[in-house]
């Protein structure tokens, strides 16, 4: 995810706002008509619209809610608005394509895999996400090999990826055509026994005949098990007009949208799907080349209407926490114990999973602390700034934090390039925390606040009514959940740290220390 000044970039947040604000005056409503209904419907349309979404689907997606959501059972339900919201989640999810269509690898070896898409689209970064999360999760030996001959840089480039991997890459030989290169990928992977080739084809600046053609050439060559579209979501409509051009040509089976953390308007993943009929199957989500996600249509669904995303939360804890010392830390917790060393790995693994603006945005409900986030500036700045705070103690005074007298904050503030107040703040935030893993290992049952609790335990925060219906919403389930995750140790109802005990009634208890004073919790 991208930082920018305390708050998460994501290609829907615009019309998350929008949204949000359409369904709050709903809720608030006793009781719904149709012109209640309609009127809500012409603002959704209007926030569609501005999110660059296609036309034509933005009609049909109105059209669709407005059919479900003018019947009895919503007009006389005991909570209407929350009956919309729920009609305007499930049309989304059909929009986006109701289910995860991973990568199929279901062909006899070696499978070929064909990324195609214009030029600057993130193809060749792409390529290797994919091959490195494939090698990981798959467990699979794949090879890459560079069909781009125009651009120069285009092979070595891939080359480099490769070594950057761990992934091996087809040997450049120079003034060889594409679907030359293509029959020696082929003829290399079952030679050398790989069980994927990833052909990383060349774009242009724009669809034209020569780059169809030459396509066309290469999957008659290769005859790809997948051919994956790389699209830019920046483009907007662009990336829609590009799917369909190339999809006439060349039977696409999937789309992988890149650049998902910048702050384009998100209409081009609502659009591509309804319009070409392809699946979304990945999403770019930063540079780095662990910076890929599944697309799971009813995940961002949620995530677009406000109600967070636990279930990827959860799995991004489980492939980023460190499981021994997150069972340390927790052993020490059940003791009462939480020292200063505790709490900079604390914030190191929070880090890790894209701070706590990432986190928070993953969170059912935490749409409406924005403003107050953005206050806080809760970037991964302050997070550094409080590890360097910690790492300029000495060992004595990160375990015995009661040491910091006048004089040795002095000394930490030079060696840190901070300030003694700083100091003060994260000094409080850590006792507040430490008071509160002594109020858990005397039996205590309030929920773990700030950083601490998504290490420690506690249970999990109270979920709003509108969650999606194929979502667990019982505490016992996600914690069941949390719990089988990756058998991390201490994860089970950590997420409840972050909400207080059951969803921000006492606020975020710390959380003042990180960001400064005035960032306190919503307070129900």
């Amino acid at each position: 995810m991208l930082w920018v000044k305390g708050e998460v970039r994501w290609m829907f947040e615009n019309l998350t706002d929008r949204l949000s604000s359409v369904f709050d005056t709903l809720r608030g409503k006793g009781a719904l008509g149709p012109k209640d209904v309609d009127a809500a419907l012409g603002e959704v349309r209007r926030a569609l619209l501005e999110a660059d979404v296609a036309l034509p689907v933005a009609k049909a997606f109105i059209e669709k809610v407005r059919e479900r959501a003018v019947g009895q059972e919503v007009l006389r339900s005991v909570t209407p608005g929350q009956q919309v919201v729920k009609i305007v989640h499930d049309a989304m999810v059909e929009t986006l394509g109701e289910r995860l269509v991973p990568i199929s690898l279901a062909a006899a070896a070696p499978v070929v895999i064909m990324m195609v898409g214009l030029q600057g689209s993130g193809k060749t970064t792409s390529t290797a996400k994919i091959a490195k999360r494939l090698e990981a999760q798959e467990k699979k030996k794949i090879l890459m090999a560079s069909l781009d001959v125009r651009r120069p840089a285009a092979q070595e480039q891939l080359k480099v990826l490769g070594e950057q991997t761990g992934i091996a890459t087809l040997p450049v030989v120079a003034g060889q055509q594409p679907v030359d290169i293509t029959k020696r990928a082929l003829q290399a992977a079952k030679l050398g026994g790989f069980d994927v080739v990833m052909l990383d084809t060349a774009g242009r600046l724009h669809v034209d005949e020569a780059l169809m053609s030459e396509m066309a050439e290469v999957r008659s060559v290769s005859a790809p098990h997948e051919t994956l579209l790389v699209a830019d979501s920046l483009t907007g409509q662009d990336a829609v007009n590009v799917a369909e051009q190339f999809h006439s040509r060349i039977p696409l089976t999937g789309i992988v949208l890149t650049r998902t953390d910048g702050d384009g308007r998100g209409g081009a993943a609502l659009s591509m799907r309804a319009v070409t009929g392809v699946p979304i199957k990945l999403l770019g989500t930063g540079e780095k080349l662990d910076a890929l996600e599944d697309f799971a249509p009813d995940r961002v669904a949620g995530r677009i209407l406000g109600m967070g995303d636990v279930v990827s939360l959860v799995e991004k804890a489980a492939e980023t926490l460190d499981a021994e010392k997150a069972n340390r830390i927790a052993a020490k917790m059940k003791k009462g114990q939480f020292d200063l060393d505790d709490l900079a790995e604390q914030l190191k693994q929070m880090a890790r999973m894209g701070g706590m603006a990432g986190v928070m945005g993953m969170l059912p409900g935490m749409g409406k602390m924005k403003k107050q986030m953005d206050a806080a500036e809760l970037d991964n700045s302050v997070i550094k700034r409080q590890g360097a705070i910690i790492s300029s103690m000495t060992k004595a005074e990160r375990r015995n934090p009661k040491l910091l007298n006048a004089s040795r904050k002095k000394r930490v503030a030079a060696g840190s390039g901070t300030s003694v107040q700083e100091i003060n703040r994260l000094l409080k935030m850590h006792r507040q925390m430490a008071d509160m893993m002594k109020a858990m290992a005397k039996g205590g049952k309030r929920g773990m606040g700030g950083l601490a609790g998504l290490f420690g335990g506690g249970g999990m925060p109270e979920l709003p009514a509108d969650m999606p219906a194929d979502m667990p919403s019982d505490p016992k389930e996600i914690e069941k959940l949390l719990a089988d995750n990756g058998k991390v140790p201490g994860l089970p109802g950590g997420l409840s740290g972050l909400s207080g005990a059951g969803g921000f009634r006492g606020g975020l208890p710390g959380l003042s220390g990180l960001g400064g004073p005035n960032f306190k919790g919503k307070k129900k």
